[in-house]
């Protein structure tokens, strides 16, 4: 198999995996991607330079979540230009505008306390809801049992919810 044809295939098993572990740490779906593009161009140089790895997968979620983190503690992510909020005020094709604004309100909310969660309880959570991956293929990639799954779940939406309540939010759409 050519070096190009292993690396597709390294990309279309792991790729989403990579993306969802770069979301749970930033909580943008635009900026995990640029981490998962980055973090697959890292693959690509190592292989290009020689570099043998016995655990691709591994490496690319240590690599992915390494930039994740880098990416919050850079000057410009911390200063940088105005944030995709400034694009929220443009108008949109949108029927009603007070449904939207509580969207985009119950949106924010729910990415503020997802912040506040647990790294374990933001993953699977990500896992679930935003990949919609079903119980077996979680546990795959949490590398636990079907049934831990169902228990960090349960446990995580308890306390998302939780503290969903703390922010007012009674119940979610």
């Amino acid at each position: 198999m050519s070096r190009a044809a292993e690396f597709e295939e390294l990309y279309r098993r792991h790729g989403r995996e990579v993306w969802a572990a770069a979301y749970a740490r930033r909580l943008d779906g635009e900026l995990a991607a640029e981490i998962a593009q980055e973090t697959f161009l890292r693959l690509w140089r190592a292989a290009e330079a020689g570099e043998r790895l016995d655990n691709p997968r591994a490496w690319l979620m240590r690599v992915a979540r390494n930039l994740a983190e880098d990416t919050a503690k850079s000057a410009f992510r911390r200063h940088g230009t105005a944030g995709p909020d400034g694009l929220m005020s443009l108008v949109g094709r949108v029927e009603e505008p007070a449904q939207t604004l509580e969207a985009a309100e119950l949106h924010a909310t729910v990415r503020a306390v997802l912040g506040e969660l647990p790294a374990a309880d933001r993953d699977i959570l990500t896992l679930k809801y935003a990949l919609d991956y079903d119980a077996a293929a979680i546990a795959v990639v949490l590398e636990i049992q079907v049934s831990a799954v169902h228990m960090r779940l349960s446990r995580a939406r308890q306390r998302l919810m939780d503290k969903l309540q703390d922010h007012g939010v009674s119940e979610l759409p």
